[in-house]
């Protein structure tokens, strides 16, 4: 009876163990903006957010960090400590509420980029379209692509793992090529 118990209490006492590691795991979260500055010593690097939040992100210091990020998304950006373009429109890939921490950096582009808010009117994950009702009630309506970045709930997504529900407040940072506008980031996951 007693070694019953002890087997037991291991085996309860591990599954806490490995519950608490997946606590430990950072989720990525993503936003678009221009690099303001980038400063190699004190390892940060500002961003002149489109969302109007503080730019200020500081360097992933310790390798061993544990991340939930998509490794093509991952695999596409280029670490934050090896981005030395000053002055790109940009993609950042961070961690963190008050103080964050930038994983990695994907340049956009020059544009020229329209950012639009709305409410989620429809979307066809068949045909990558998103049309999204803006403020004033007009339909808008963007090409989902492989590239397109979202952010979720549940933090930054391939945009096409990006599912919407109908009514949902989003911004669409697009671009516009051949009379067709295209989201090259879609903000899905705080509250706006």
């Amino acid at each position: 009876m007693l070694k019953t118990f002890f087997r037991v209490s291991i085996l309860v006492g591990c599954f806490s163990l490995a519950s608490c590691a997946a606590r430990a795991q950072e989720i990525i979260h993503a936003l678009t903006g221009t690099v303001s500055s980038i400063d190699a010593d004190a390892k940060t690097i500002t961003v002149a957010t489109d969302d109007g939040s503080d730019g200020t992100f500081h360097e992933l210091t310790d390798s061993r960090t544990q991340m939930k990020f998509d490794k093509g998304l991952r695999a596409d950006a280029t670490a934050a400590g090896d981005f030395k373009q000053q002055g790109a429109h940009v993609i950042v890939y961070y961690f963190g509420g008050g103080e964050r921490t930038v994983v990695a950096i994907k340049g956009i582009g020059t544009g020229p980029f329209t950012t639009t808010t709305g409410t989620v009117v429809k979307f066809d994950k068949k045909e990558h379209s998103l049309s999204i009702q803006d403020k004033t009630g007009a339909i808008q309506s963007f090409n989902v692509t492989a590239s397109t970045i979202a952010e979720t709930d549940g933090g930054v997504a391939a945009g096409l793992k990006f599912d919407p529900r109908k009514g949902l407040r989003i911004i669409v940072v697009s671009a516009s090529a051949n009379g067709s506008a295209t989201a090259v980031f879609i903000n899905g996951g705080l509250e706006l």
